[in-house]
This record gives C-alpha cells, structure tokens and sequence, in this order.
C-alpha cells in the first residue's frame, strides 16, 4: 500500500496515495479535480502545466508527487476566483490577453512568480520570466503588457508578495 504524501494545496492540507514518482500533474487533475494546469507536453517545453511550490514556478508535469511532501502547491485556482480575481488574472481579463487561452494557466503562475520578486518589471524581465510557455496564439504583446499591468494593479490594492 503506498504511503500518504501530505501537501498544502491552494491553502488547503491534501493528501495522496499516488505512488512515487507519479507526475504532480496527474493527482492534480485526476485526483483533486484542479483542471486549469494542463498537459502540454510532457517535457517541460510549453509550460502550460506550471504550479508554484513553495512560489517557485514548476513542471508539474515531470515532477514526482513524492518530491513536494510538505510543501505548498498553488495551482490558478489558488490566486483566486471570478468574484475576487488576484491582480494577474483581473489583468489578463482586462486585456484580453489571450485567445484559446490553453496555456494562460501556466503564464500567469509565472507571471505571480515574477511579480513577487519583482513588481515592477521591466519588459525584458517578463520576457525572461516566461520564456519557458509556449503560446501558439500570437498573443504575446497583449500578454507582456497584461503581466506589466498586474504589477500596477498588485501595487494599487498593496497585495503582499
């Protein structure tokens, strides 16, 4: 019988007797139902699986549940939701900074990332910040000025990074 992996999950202590290194993704998805990480690839070329752990942006495709035992995973659904968006999602809303939107999860869990270490950005550092996603839109202006919005908006409401 597997041994329980313990986590923290949007703010929530969750647990999993998913073998060792089955995919976070996979108990994401499957077990806990979280579905705006997505499968992409599979080999951490598109980014559209991104979750923080421990607010480090990460493959949730490739890495081992067993690797995170007793850190805390945020997934989109943990920034927040329709009533109160976090700023990064209020302004990609705002700008309309998508189109099929499959890879907007990922970005915009590494745009909070960014922006927790850096509010104000510079249009290189968002860049940088998110040059692991793979978006196949042509959305990429709209999503370089959503994500220097969202830096404007955190820094209006005084959302603590």
């Amino acid at each position: 019988m597997p041994e329980q992996i313990e986590l923290v999950v949007n703010g929530q202590a969750r647990t999993t007797a998913s073998a060792p290194g089955t995919p976070l993704l996979d108990v994401v998805r499957g077990e806990w139902r979280l579905m705006a990480s997505r499968f992409g690839c599979g080999s951490e070329s598109c980014g559209a699986c991104m979750v923080l752990a421990d607010g480090k942006p990460i493959y949730a495709c490739t890495t081992p549940i067993d690797a995170l035992a007793g850190k805390a995973i945020t997934t989109l659904e943990g920034l927040g939701d329709e009533a109160h968006p976090h700023p990064v999602q209020q302004a990609f809303i705002e700008l309309q900074a998508g189109q099929c939107g499959y890879c907007l999860s990922g970005i915009m869990i590494s745009a909070k990332a960014l922006l927790d270490v850096t509010p104000k950005p510079t249009r290189a550092e968002i860049a940088a910040a998110l040059d692991g996603h793979l978006c196949r839109c042509g959305a990429h202006a709209r999503i370089l000025r959503a994500v220097a919005r969202a830096g404007e908006l955190m820094a209006e409401r005084g959302v603590d990074v």
